[in-house]
């Protein structure tokens, strides 16, 4: 039986892809002939790979809706500092508080801590644990009332 995701790093690149953007920009599009759309798509699974698909227009309209959000619902809301309203100079704030104080200086970063991207030092926030698994620890943590 095939896993239905390639790990949570896969998981992580196939939903930064959605978290900005609409489903298809207009750049993509090439053009619509006798019903049909014609668009450029990234093939992932072949390394990036540009390709073209033609679809009848109904299933192109069919797909598009389905990344479209029910009414209300927004992919990305920003809050706090990120909120509209003072964005920019909260955003300045950060970037001098960041800069006045070093949290961990370069050498004491833990060796294999490091990302692969910046060489910055890299701090684990949240541990996703399967469901079955997170079942299993929460049966363990509950006191035994007998």
């Amino acid at each position: 039986m095939r896993k239905p995701f390639g790990g949570p790093e896969h998981v992580l690149h196939y939903l930064a892809r959605y978290t900005h953007r609409v489903a298809i920009s207009n750049h993509r599009l090439i053009g619509m002939e006798d019903g049909k759309v014609t668009f450029r798509w990234k093939d992932y699974t072949h390394g990036g790979k540009k390709r073209k698909m033609t679809l009848a227009a109904e299933e192109f309209i069919r797909r598009f809706l389905l990344h479209v959000l029910p009414k209300g619902l927004v992919r990305i809301r920003y809050y706090g500092w990120m909120a509209n309203r003072s964005r920019n100079e909260r955003a300045a704030r950060c970037r001098a508080l960041l800069a006045a104080t070093e949290t961990d200086p370069p050498d004491q970063v833990a060796p294999g801590r490091r990302c692969p991207h910046c060489g910055g030092a890299v701090e684990t926030v949240e541990v996703i644990v399967p469901r079955e698994l997170r079942s299993r620890l929460c049966r363990r943590r509950e006191p035994d009332t007998s």
